[in-house]
């Protein structure tokens, strides 16, 4: 009989455990998609999201405040720009790194999205109470995605998606603030003042009957009659409200004197309501994208900016990171820009270039009339940088050995290296073997240049004290091993191999190669 300490409630599929350590690659931008404020720190990333996500996390952890993905929902079905026939277990076995990663993104008051249908909604579920911890799980939105029509099965006509939320930390110490989002719409229209700093508000009585705790107030009114009523406020309140014109003495259609008070559009905003029937749907969507792009053909299923804000405005306020690593058309970066955030989209292949990046840049440009524009009074304005995944570092040769990559130049090379060992990459402009840090007084050194022990007796000269270098170099003479305790010289690819796995370039879910089953986990049929 298993011990307690070994029961463990976990979802279990083949495969699982067995994933490969994935390569830390750098990115490198590509100025001719760069757009805008060249000072911004929005990102559009073009490459494997996981692959994007892992070289994202030594820079960006604990910095995300807010995550929405997207991802292919595994329903069976084939789409034009990706196969969603994945089995179960491969499904679950692509999702979870990323799950992890996403995870250490969030800073501690963080929040995860997914947007997920019925085929692997429970999975998932499972999958994201062993990765963040049951007890962050937030609950479930419910989006209707559309409005009529359609038959998606054989038994319901399914007008819904799931999105699945989870806290990075879900202490009542961090979450201090309950989630709110703005009154809008018909809501606000009661709200027809203005005061001088530019706050809406409306004329409302203090009298109030079944007040619980009414407070007797009387006023001397300017005919010399005395207005008595039950309470809102106290006596002094008042007396000071109708100094300052927050409190006003008004007659009302039988002549008789009433007593309002300024009441504000709500400041903490409303919770938000569990089904998510008045945030567009997959038509609107489609709608948008037609405005944007002429034609809807490149996405099945988009999802409407209405949606996105309402998330965003849920959790993030201006200036927080927002990050989507299932880009799509760039609905979750349009939508974060013309709210204010800063963002990370990542989007593979040929979309990043034809939808992604221009649709960021009409949102820059102030073009983009559409999805959020008017609500939120998107002039324009921002820009972002737009980054590419670099190759990997090594390859085979024709002999099957792993080499360095003949598209890495020198800086490129020493961008990995710092990376790949957990050095932050910041070339000293005084000093050019201080290419990167770990602590204030570790630094690394990668040359493709042989080391020699002149070389070594240089760079000693040069070290303050208490100061150490990690060298990384293809070739050194035998006499500078152990020449100095402070100095220690790894070789290049020899120190790599083994740590990671190289000459990948594909983690997405668009593969169509289920695990190959065992007679023995196949059992009697």
């Amino acid at each position: 009989m298993a011990s307690k300490k070994q029961q463990k409630l976990e979802l279990t599929w083949i495969g699982k455990g067995e994933e490969r350590t994935l390569e830390p690659r750098i990115l490198i931008e590509n100025p001719e998609y760069s757009y805008g404020d060249p000072n911004t720190e929005n990102l559009l990333i073009c490459g494997d999201n996981l692959l994007a996500l892992k070289a994202l996390e030594q820079d960006y952890a604990g910095k995300i405040k807010c995550i929405y993905i997207d991802p292919p929902y595994n329903t069976g079905k084939a789409f034009e720009y990706y196969d969603d026939n994945l089995e179960h277990s491969l499904w679950l076995s692509l999702m979870k790194p990323r799950i992890e990663i996403l995870r250490n993104l969030l800073t501690e008051d963080g929040s995860l999205f997914i947007n997920i249908d019925e085929i692997e909604h429970a999975y998932l579920k499972v999958l994201c109470d062993e990765v963040f911890g049951r007890r962050n799980y937030l609950g479930d939105l419910i989006w209707k995605k559309r409005k009529g029509g359609g038959n998606d099965s054989r038994y319901f006509a399914i007008d819904h998606d799931y999105i699945l939320v989870y806290a990075k930390n879900n202490d009542k110490k961090i979450h201090h603030e309950k989630w709110r989002i703005p009154y809008e719409g018909d809501y606000l229209k009661r709200y027809k003042e203005t005061d001088e700093n530019g706050d809406k508000y409306y004329w409302d009585t203090l009298a109030r009957d079944g007040l619980q705790n009414p407070i007797p107030v009387e006023i001397n009114c300017p005919d010399g009659e005395i207005l008595s009523i039950n309470s809102q406020k106290s006596q002094e309140s008042v007396l000071e409200g109708l100094k300052t014109d927050h409190i006003r003495l008004i007659k009302n259609k039988k002549n008789n004197w009433t007593l309002h008070h300024r009441v504000y559009v709500p400041q903490a905003g409303k919770a938000l309501r569990t089904i998510l029937d008045d945030s567009g749907t997959n038509k609107t969507a489609g709608d948008e994208i037609k405005a944007l792009f002429g034609t809807t053909k490149s996405f099945d299923y988009p999802k409407p900016e209405s949606l996105i804000k309402r998330i965003i405005d849920l959790t993030t306020k201006k200036g927080d990171i927002v990050l989507d690593s299932f880009l799509g058309s760039g609905t979750t970066s349009a939508v974060a820009q013309k709210m204010g955030r800063k963002y990370i989209g990542i989007e593979m292949g040929d979309h990043a270039y034809t939808h992604c990046y221009p649709r960021q840049k009409m949102v820059t440009d102030g073009e983009d009339e559409g999805g959020i524009t008017k609500a939120v009074n998107w002039q324009g304005g921002g820009g972002f940088k737009f980054y590419e995944l670099a190759p990997s570092l090594l390859n085979k040769d024709k002999y099957d050995n792993w080499v360095i990559s003949k598209e890495y130049s020198p800086d490129m090379l020493a961008a990995a290296m710092a990376k790949q060992e957990g050095f932050t990459y910041a070339p000293d402009k005084d000093n050019y073997w201080k290419q990167g840090y770990s602590a204030e007084q570790d630094f690394i050194f990668t040359t493709t240049q042989f080391v020699t022990v002149e070389l070594l007796d240089q760079l000693q000269d040069q070290l303050q004290h208490g100061e150490s270098l990690l060298i990384c170099a293809k070739k050194f003479q035998p006499e500078c091993h152990n020449k100095f305790k402070n100095i220690v010289l790894k070789k290049i690819p020899k120190m790599l191999l083994g740590k990671c796995e190289f000459g990948k370039n594909d983690y997405s879910l668009n593969i169509i190669n289920p695990p190959v089953l065992t007679e023995e986990e196949l059992g009697d049929e």
